[in-house]
């Protein structure tokens, strides 16, 4: 016989109660969960007269319900079993009075208790943790709304892992080779658009974008067709496979297949487009990422309306922008903190001076060891290009700034030497404006790959001697509207007889606050020992 439910007005506050607390609170399931309990006559077996409070515990009192929920709940209702099935009825012991011990053999109804689930997971949930054991600062509230975002992510693909095929050990092209799926795709043209949006999280310098996207990517499963990668390395992959598929049609749909093969959720640090090669070849490219099924997640200081702003034949880039935005919710965080400035300053690694080589190198010698000979090197850095190392040992590279920052190397050049050396000395960082603006830009670069949180083991540590404070070398470079505020003779252009001196750059000037942070971040207390733990030195 069915179960009979009485008091309902009683359920109906205690569903209401509960799905308020689950829509309002960060700590609740974003969609709501059915605790599906099999009841069957003599196989229910309900005491209510025990203070056993197991089954609301697990319900999640533990994590907090509302006062409005709680109070709906110890609405006086009390189970009975009969012969006949389940009864609520209106008496006057609290809820939590009552222990419910249920065997499942045979379903035949649905109690339905909207709820927390406190097996849930996610970066939102790992954030609380964190924060609760005192390894992340109390939670900014800027950050909270991207970790929503993360989250809402997060569950969706939790729920659609299938239609997504995520699985790598569950998909049903395993045996396909990337050649022969596009040989195929020219007869019968095929797209496995993923249903799942993904995210592109820009904000300013140090406020934790790379963390809130290192909490989303390790909270995922391990067995995931996932991939964490800084976008200068993602796109010297992309050019790499190019040459390899030089000579078909349409080398970037095999290049587009190829990744989605590997991973189908493409976490990309750092999204930023300063390279007119890479400008007019990302439309294109992400065009058959996304029909091939691809999810971003992406990291950005810019507004995606502002990428690639000012470049060379941007008309040609801006169909890109447009599908980044439809497959991407854009989400701004918003805080002010530089976090990269809260950490512990640490003296020894960044010298302020002229004619500080014979310090540097006595420092370099420390670093190595005293009784090792730093020698001349040749390392093989990309695409079988070779860079020349002034001195190096044990790890540990010295080069002027000349031979890094004057010559024409790139990221892919700089990623290649700080996967063969864990610590570089740079002698001579000048101040930089108008005159050595390439060497600038350069630098920038150098910087970013240096401290790219992404590169994992490959982090390196900066020892350098340099004309100013990481404030000063950049402070003549400016953007176009900084320009107009200060000088408004400098805004349409530079002049080397400008009194300012300014170098007017929209690209080198927004680079600039972000070169600043790490630069002050590499030089800290924390980032050093992390460093050292890492490298075991």
């Amino acid at each position: 016989m069915r179960p009979v439910f009485r008091s309902s007005s009683s359920l109906s506050r205690i569903r209401w109660a509960l799905r308020n607390q689950e829509r309002n609170s960060s700590t609740f399931s974003s969609k709501s969960r059915k605790l599906l309990v099999g009841v069957h006559q003599n196989e229910a077996l309900v005491n209510a007269n025990t203070c056993n409070s197991t089954l609301f515990s697990r319900l999640s009192f533990s994590r907090g319900l509302s006062a409005e929920a709680v109070e709906a709940a110890d609405a006086a209702i009390k189970l009975t079993v009969s012969s006949s099935g389940l009864f609520l009825s209106n008496q006057t012991r609290p809820i939590s009075e009552v222990f419910v011990l249920l065997e499942f053999s045979m379903m035949v109804d649905i109690v339905i208790c909207k709820t927390a689930d406190v097996n849930r997971t996610g970066p939102l949930v790992e954030y609380e943790r964190r924060i609760s054991d005192g390894e992340l600062m109390t939670g900014d509230i800027c950050q909270l709304g991207a970790l929503k975002e993360l989250q809402r992510l997060h569950d969706q693909l939790v729920e659609s892992v299938d239609t997504c095929r995520l699985d790598r050990y569950n998909t049903s092209d395993k045996s396909s080779r990337c050649r022969s799926r596009w040989f195929w795709s020219r007869i019968m043209p095929q797209s496995t658009v993923s249903p799942v949006k993904g995210l592109y999280l820009y904000g300013g310098v140090g406020t934790g974008k790379t963390m809130l996207m290192d909490l989303f990517f390790d909270q995922l499963p391990c067995t995931w067709k996932k991939q964490r990668i800084h976008f200068h390395d993602f796109m010297l992959t992309v050019h790499s496979r190019l040459q390899k598929h030089k000579g078909l049609s349409d080398p970037l749909e095999v290049v587009a297949q190829e990744i989605a093969h590997d991973a189908i959720l493409l976490c990309l640090d750092e999204f930023m487009v300063t390279d007119v090669a890479d400008a007019l070849i990302l439309n294109r490219l992400f065009g058959h990422l996304f029909s091939n099924g691809i999810i971003l997640v992406a990291t950005s200081n810019r507004n995606p309306d502002k990428l690639y702003e000012g470049g060379l034949q941007r008309d040609l880039f801006l169909p890109f922008i447009a599908s980044l935005k439809e497959r991407n919710v854009v989400h701004e965080i918003g805080s002010a903190v530089d976090y990269r400035k809260l950490t512990s300053a640490e003296q020894g690694f960044y010298f302020i001076g002229t004619d500080l080589s014979t310090l540097l190198k006595q420092k370099f010698q420390e670093l190595i060891g005293g009784n090792v000979v730093a020698r001349p090197q040749v390392v093989e850095v990309v695409m079988g290009r070779k860079l020349q190392v002034s001195l190096g040992a044990n790890g540990c590279a010295y080069f002027p700034f000349e031979e890094l920052c004057d010559r024409p190397l790139g990221a892919a050049d700089y990623f290649g030497l700080f996967k063969k050396f864990h610590t570089l000395a740079l002698e001579g960082v000048p101040v930089f404006g108008l005159h050595n603006r390439t060497a600038a830009y350069r630098f920038v670069t150098l910087v970013d790959v240096c401290s790219s949180p992404v590169m994992y083991e490959n982090r390196a540590r900066l020892l350098c001697t340099a004309e100013a404070t990481p404030q000063e070398l950049l402070e003549k470079i400016v953007t176009i509207s900084d320009a107009k505020s200060m000088s408004p003779r400098t805004s349409s252009r530079s002049r080397k007889n400008d009194v300012s001196e300014l170098c007017v750059d929209n690209e080198l000037g927004f680079a600039k606050d972000r070169t600043i942070s790490r630069l002050t971040e590499m030089n800290s207390k924390e980032y050093l020992e992390q460093h050292a733990i890492t490298h075991n030195l």
